[in-house]
């Protein structure tokens, strides 16, 4: 209920707004804290039923300032965290620890093992330097983060912990005694972003953010309900809901998305204390608000001692739900939250003076889950940057809104004016528009020297006349009333008014007669989300629990009307200022006409109220702000007010007395000496433009200019006696102006210029119409600037289609459209790698940068972007690039081709092979069909190895089965002995007799693939004579591990004997390093060995088993056991035996 005293002086709506917003927020603030008393002393049996009162004011006087104090307190410095990540403060300066919570050692790894070790006991404590916890990218991101001015610009950094590596996102936000950093773990299927990569969270907003902003203007619920199915869709939480906070600041729930199970909340309504003011501070200072699991316990801070106070955890993200916030979602079903807050540009005035305080919570857009969620920090970041945009959309709606009341503020001023043309008062409730056609009414009455005129839904004349007089015996000191409940305004026959009467509003036209507005009460049902409680209703026994079962109940509002809005009261109060002129108008003639004079008591009554006008009006004028000054009829000014002193300093002491023209600027002069002839004549100018002198501590040369209107000053005989002038300072707008226009000529010069110099240009307007498309550009696009101009930029000058200057896909017109919508909002210049093509068809790929454009008030006009196009030497690099992957990706698909080509033989043979296995065989074909089928096995395998992808990131994918070692070495043997016979190389194969029986688990195929190779290079290499031959010998080494597992470690040796050729070979020492083999020249009659250990599929390590080797230079293009085709240049091997190894 709200109850109004109208003062005789009117204040703006945006001022009266603030004020009842402040009185508000002040009321609630004792009650959140007188709450959160009630509800720690006694969970249980805690009665919430008074939040749905609004009356708050008898409950909270006697709340001490100390319980407000430790409840705000507690709510921004509660020392507890959310366990899905850890905190950690530091001294921006020092980077040493300041506090940290209790999780952090574990979650960072630095938590002592079971053997103590003092190292690591130390690694996370007070005054540790937190850059030695993580590796260094890391920790260089965090030492450039803290020395920037806005450290949220870096958001998140990426850091590795230093002891087991795990990445982590930080986050910063700094706080009275320097930095926050929530440290969240990043998932292992996640793929970590940083700031550089925020575009990646955007591209998952990008298609909810084209949709919000392709809707009709002018439909707020469409809005909402769009908003709520795409944060859904992008979250995918159970519930998602548009929560609109009203002027009286309850809650109502605006759009529901939701899981078909559940309960539906549209249309429910929340008093003002189910989110208490500490927690809307809260929302506005972090505009996304997770929580995981409230039912996980949370995790305390613990900071030095030398901070005065507990830390600030405002800012933070990880920051634990409030012990009521808690119980209130578990009451609820709800066990995770995501919360967004939705704001808008609040009063304009406020704004000019504070950018962050002129935001407005609009509202929120609420997320609710029936299990624990958590929703990663990328995601969390399209959710924010989602909800900005809708925040514009939402700003642009109310806008509307707004111009569109003001249309009807300006439809009723003309309403008052055509009043003022009859007989006043009676014409306004006799005729037609009368008073109701003013604000919305259900009936209107005019209580004038004792009569009544009513109209509409009313009281009876004698209720009427009672109300008169409770308003002259309780509100005598105000000059009106207005209520939406005349009974709790205090009016003692309120119940005897019915539901017919409820709200009204009242002005006082003369001292005892009054216009009055009446409202019925409203049939609007409320559904509020806590029930009213019973004294005589049991809930399982015992009181219910706030939210226990959820059950909208109804709540109709009696007794109450709608509430009397600022816009309203405006008008009614314009009204009323209009009439007490008429009318003392009106008592002059009427007292002209009269012949019987009024009694002395009349006269007395007239003279005081007289007197009471006057001084009114004296202080009215003396405090006004704006400068008004009055001359008599020589032109010596007699009338000077503050404001005027103010602007021009000349005090009020010197200026009565001082003749105008004195005080005038030179080509002023003749514009005031005009105007006094004019107005002595009777003829009052309007919207003249003077300059006046500045004077005392202003006198700089400067002048003061105003844009003033003339009025006749007259006395009882209708002469004219002085001239009274109103202005309105124009002398800093007027500066700006100035500024602003040569500013826009220089700019508009630099434009349009067709020089080689300026780069290509196009402007846009607040609407993200096209407004310049300059010489450069028209070259560039080849679109001219008068098909360009007019037309929307997004969907018209740069579209998918075939005319205008076509983008690649929508998915480039959507990172443009969220280009603009930054620097629409008001962020700092942005930029956008962008391409299109002109319209001869050639692709031009250009950076793109934009920045806002600003009016003199400094309203957000419009964009202006530049393209950036490279060099020609740039994009000759750039072609030669773009040619040579060109020419890779022929040459894969070239290497695919082959491979599917392959394997169609292949196929064909495994069929055979197969058909041959079903068949009737001896042993011996067995064996030969076995052979046959592991080499065919081997191809297979070689052919998939050719699979691009695999080829490019140097991965094979390793099958292991149990396997003969035996068969594998007589299938590489066999694979040889074509080769062994055109070189005429003997193969001699002398392994341990236990290697042919030997089973062992692994991948034979890529054991076979990596042997061969090996003795295929040691037969090329070894010189062919009668009796050469190269000896095979497989030698295991057994490893036990652990009580069951065997290893076994394979060492192959080839070995060339029979040389008796004596060759002159260089003696100098030197090293090949490198995946190859090797070939030598050893000394007559000597037999030298060379072994492969294959310890590893990855790894094959080749060394010279003699100590006299000399080896020459070779160059070989060969195929290691990473499958990779290197080649190496020309290199000298070393002697002895530390060996070269490939990895």
């Amino acid at each position: 209920m709200s109850s109004v005293s109208l003062n005789k002086t009117s204040s703006s709506r945006s001022s009266s707004s603030r004020s009842k917003h402040g009185a508000r927020v002040v009321s609630q603030t004792p009650f959140d804290a007188k709450l959160d008393v009630d509800f720690r002393e006694s969970v249980q049996r805690f009665d919430y039923s008074t939040s749905v009162d609004c009356n708050i004011s008898s409950s909270t006087s006697n709340v001490p300032s100390a319980t407000i104090s430790a409840y705000l307190r507690n709510m921004q410095r509660g020392r507890l965290i959310q366990p899905f990540g850890c905190l950690i403060a530091i001294d921006e300066k020092t980077f040493r620890v300041l506090a940290y919570s209790e999780n952090a050692p574990e979650m960072l790894d630095l938590a002592p093992h079971t053997v103590p070790n003092i190292r690591q006991q130390e690694a996370l404590t007070f005054g540790t330097d937190v850059l030695t916890l993580f590796q260094f990218p890391g920790a260089a991101a965090l030492q450039k983060a803290a020395n920037h001015g806005e450290v949220n610009l870096f958001n998140p950094i990426l850091v590795h912990c230093k002891t087991s590596g795990q990445p982590f996102y930080a986050i910063l936000h700094r706080v009275d005694v320097g930095l926050v950093i929530d440290l969240e773990p990043v998932g292992l299927d996640d793929v970590p972003v940083t700031a550089a990569g925020a575009l990646k969270s955007y591209k998952l907003a990008a298609k909810a953010i084209s949709r919000l902003q392709s809707l009709p203007s002018g439909d707020i619920p469409l809005l909402c309900d769009v908003i709520v199915k795409e944060v859904r869709d992008l979250t995918g939480y159970d519930r998602t809901m548009v929560y609109k906070f009203h002027e009286d600041e309850h809650g109502e729930v605006v759009a529901e998305c939701h899981r078909p199970d559940l309960e539906p909340y549209l249309g429910l309504h929340y008093p003002a204390t189910d989110i208490p003011q500490a927690s809307r501070f809260l929302f506005m200072k972090n505009k996304v608000r997770m929580i995981c699991d409230c039912f996980a316990p949370s995790v305390k801070v613990i900071q030095d001692k030398t901070l005065a106070q507990p830390l600030s955890l405002c800012g933070s993200a990880l920051r634990s739900p409030h012990d009521c916030h808690a119980q209130y979602m578990a009451n609820m079903g709800s066990v995770a939250s995501l919360v967004m807050s939705v704001t808008i540009n609040g009063d304009d005035d406020e704004m000019e003076h504070d950018q962050q305080r002129g935001r407005k919570l609009w509202g929120l857009v609420v997320c609710h889950h029936t299990s624990p969620r958590f929703v990663p920090f990328p995601l969390r970041y399209a959710c924010e940057f989602l909800i900005q945009v809708f925040g514009v959309q939402i700003h642009k709606e109310v806008e509307l809104a707004a111009q569109s009341r003001e249309k009807h503020i300006m439809k009723t001023q003309s309403l008052l004016c055509d009043m003022l043309l009859r007989d006043a008062p009676l014409g306004i409730v006799t005729q037609s528009p009368n008073v109701m056609d003013i604000v919305k009414c259900d009936g209107a009455a005019l209580y004038y020297r004792k009569k009544l005129w009513l109209l509409g839904v009313t009281p009876s004349e004698a209720q009427i006349g009672d109300i008169a007089g409770w308003l002259l015996e309780y509100h005598s000191e105000s000059t009106g009333l207005s209520t939406d409940s005349l009974m709790e305004a205090g009016y003692p026959g309120a119940s005897d008014l019915g539901d017919e009467v409820c709200g009204m509003a009242a002005i006082r036209i003369t001292s005892t007669d009054f216009l009055f507005w009446f409202r019925s009460h409203t049939t609007k049902e409320f559904k509020w989300s806590g029930a009213k409680h019973d004294p005589y209703e049991k809930d399982d026994g015992r009181k219910m629990h706030p939210r226990s079962s959820f059950k909208a109940f109804l709540e109709v509002v009696k007794r109450r009307s709608t509430p009397w809005e600022d816009i309203e009261m405006d008008v009614i109060h314009s009204l009323q200022l209009i009439l007490r002129e008429s009318l003392q108008n009106s008592t002059i003639n009427d007292s002209k006409m009269i012949v019987t004079g009024p009694s002395v008591d009349d006269r007395m009554e007239r003279v005081d109220e007289l007197r009471i006008a006057t001084t009114e009006m004296v202080r009215l004028i003396e405090t006004a702000a704006v400068p008004i000054f009055a001359v008599d009829v020589t032109g010596n000014i007699n009338g000077w007010n503050n404001k005027a002193a103010e602007l021009t300093g000349l005090a009020v002491e010197q200026a009565i007395g001082t003749p105008l023209v004195d005080i005038v600027g030179e080509d002023s002069t003749e514009v005031v000496k005009n105007m006094l002839s004019f107005a002595l004549q009777g003829l009052e100018r309007q919207n003249v433009e003077i300059k006046l002198k500045a004077f005392g501590h202003q006198e700089n040369g400067s002048l003061t200019i105003l844009v003033v209107n003339a009025c006749c000053s007259r006395d009882i005989k209708e002469d004219v006696v002085g001239v009274c002038f109103v202005a309105q300072d124009l002398t800093g707008e007027k500066i700006v102006k100035d500024k602003y226009t040569r500013l826009l000529g220089d700019y508009v010069g630099i434009v349009q210029t067709p020089s080689a110099l300026i780069p290509p240009i196009f402007m846009t307007d607040e609407n993200c119409h096209c407004s310049e498309w300059n010489d450069a550009m028209q070259n560039l696009s080849g679109l001219r600037r008068e098909e360009a101009v007019g037309r929307a930029l997004l969907g018209e000058v740069f579209t998918t289609s075939d005319f205008g200057c076509r983008v690649k896909d929508h998915y480039t017109l959507t990172k443009l459209r969220i280009l603009l919508n930054e620097v629409l909002a008001g962020q700092d210049a942005s930029k956008l790698l962008f391409g299109f093509f002109d319209l001869q068809g050639n692709y031009i790929e250009a950076l793109l940068s934009a920045n806002k454009r600003s009016d003199e008030k400094g309203r957000i006009t419009g964009v202006l972007c530049f393209i950036h196009v490279a060099s020609p030497e740039l994009q000759y690099t750039t072609q030669v690039q773009r040619l040579a992957e060109q020419a890779a990706a022929d040459s894969l698909r070239k290497v695919a081709y082959i491979r599917q080509e392959i394997k169609k033989p292949v196929s064909g043979i495994m069929l055979m092979q197969n058909l041959m296995g079903s068949s009737n065989l001896s042993k011996e074909q067995k064996q030969l069909h076995k052979k046959s089928t592991l080499c065919l096995e081997q191809l297979t395998k070689i052919v998939d190895d050719t699979d691009v992808e695999s080829m490019e990131e140097c991965y094979m994918e390793m099958n292991s089965v149990e396997f003969n070692l035996g068969e594998a070495l007589e299938v590489v043997i066999n694979q040889v002995m074509i080769l062994s016979r055109e070189r005429q190389v003997q193969v001699i194969h002398d392994s341990p007799a236990e290697v042919s029986t030997m089973v062992l688990y692994g991948d034979n195929l890529r054991l076979q693939q990596v042997v061969s190779d090996f003795l295929i290079n040691a037969i090329h290499f070894t010189p062919s004579f009668d009796g050469s031959s190269v000896v095979l010998t497989a030698i295991p080494t057994k490893e036990l591990v652990g009580t069951k597992m065997l290893i076994v470690h394979l060492e192959f040796r080839t070995r060339t004997a029979g040389l008796s050729d004596s060759r002159d070979v260089s003696q100098k020492p030197s090293r090949l390093k490198g995946r190859a083999l090797l070939t030598h020249q050893p000394k007559s009659g000597e037999d030298h060995e060379w072994h492969a250990d294959i310890s590893s599929p990855r790894r094959t390590t080749l060394a010279a088993m003699d100590s006299q080797l000399t080896t020459t230079a070779i160059t070989k293009c060969l195929y290691d056991t990473g499958f990779s085709l290197l080649k190496l240049e020309t290199g000298i091997l070393s002697t002895g035996d530390e060996g070269v190894t490939s990895n």
